[in-house]
């Protein structure tokens, strides 16, 4: 009893982030840390899939080119989503065989590349509907099934790289693994690396992303302005116009959906881009912000499906098709609904979105 008791005090006693910073003893941070990562891990994995799934049973989402850098967000989330598994059976004690060291490293590096490719594909995203708008008629000449793919391979690679030099001793890609302790303790960023990864990644993603939709959303802005001013020139032509107001109506309403995201996205990643510079700095460092940065830029994974099933038409009737199986009464009801349609003059369906 006594030879058990003093090695189990000899012990040094389990490595929690939260459980550093001196809190009171009456919660456990340890255990609000565990279940905090395992809910966003449950969540990230489940809604990914939901949405790899639908994309598969729902072909007419396959109409845009921009679905294949949504597919590709989707299967680098997910991968998230199982990449952070790591840290959460780490901190339940089932990882202590592995190198800490080795697994902190790898962890940390592999999320940095996935949200790279995320982030590199919402700046492709908002380059292609700025083609789509800006040059409708040669678009499809510029955007070719090829080109995509090169795209999305460059994507995966320049990601790759881009974080490659951390393991070479420069710099620290992320706090991603401060969940094991010598990433916390050991691993430090540096303000060199820190404007490397700024400079050749979030600054030119953030800054082609402002531009892009800047460019979208003023010449929808002075489309729309043109043709109200027609429509009130020429008011006997009212049905002509509104046919001629939904031309541009389906990349208006795409691409703000595109927006959403997007905006979604540096909003969540902001506050965590912001600790990064002024952590490489030296300027600010707490564990808790660290935390709560980290955790809330990865919570993003799970928001990108949230916003696309909520936004787009297509997606949620292919949400339906997908677990029709599990709720037939339920579509029989949306069946019967539609069953009465009457003939009528309807606007153009291309403006669904």
């Amino acid at each position: 009893m006594n030879s058990s008791s003093d090695a189990n005090q000899s012990g040094s006693p389990p490595f929690c982030l939260l459980g550093t910073v001196g809190y009171s003893h009456s919660l456990d941070t340890c255990v609000l840390e565990v279940v905090v990562i395992l809910f966003l891990t449950v969540l990230i994995i489940a809604g990914n899939l939901v949405v790899i799934f639908v994309f598969h049973c729902a072909p007419l989402l396959h109409h845009h080119t921009t679905s294949h850098f949504i597919q590709t967000m989707a299967y680098a989330d997910l991968l998230v989503g199982v990449s952070c598994l790591v840290p959460s059976l780490s901190l339940l004690h089932y990882l202590r065989g592995l190198n800490e060291e080795l697994t902190c490293k790898a962890f940390g590096y592999m999320v940095s590349v996935l949200k790279s490719v995320s982030m590199a594909s919402l700046a492709c995203i908002s380059v292609d509907r700025y083609i789509a708008i800006t040059r409708p008629l040669s678009y499809t000449t510029l955007v070719t099934p090829c080109r995509l793919r090169v795209c999305i391979v460059l994507i995966w690679v320049y990601s790759a790289l881009i974080f490659l030099p951390s393991f070479f001793g420069w710099g620290k890609p992320g706090y991603h693994g401060d969940i094991f302790q010598w990433c916390a303790d050991s691993w430090k960023t540096n303000p060199g690396f820190s404007t490397f990864i700024v400079g050749l990644l979030y600054a030119p993603a953030a800054l082609t992303v402002c531009f892009t939709y800047g460019s979208i959303f003023r010449i929808c802005r002075q489309h729309t302005r043109e043709i109200t001013q027609r429509h009130a020139r020429f008011s006997s032509q009212a049905e002509g116009d509104k046919g001629e107001r939904c031309e541009g109506c389906p990349d208006k309403r795409y691409a703000m959906v595109l927006f959403r995201i997007t905006s979604v996205f540096y909003v969540l990643w902001m506050p965590y881009i912001l600790y990064f510079l002024l952590e490489s700095a030296g300027l600010y460092h707490h564990k808790v912000a660290s935390f709560l940065t980290t955790w809330l830029a990865i919570s993003n994974s799970f928001c990108n499906c949230l916003i696309y099933s909520l936004s787009n038409s297509v997606f949620r009737k292919g949400l339906g098709r997908l677990f029709s199986p599990l709720f037939p009464s339920c579509l029989g009801c949306t069946d019967a609904k539609k069953a009465p349609a009457p003939v009528s003059p309807r606007p153009d369906p291309r403006c669904q979105v």
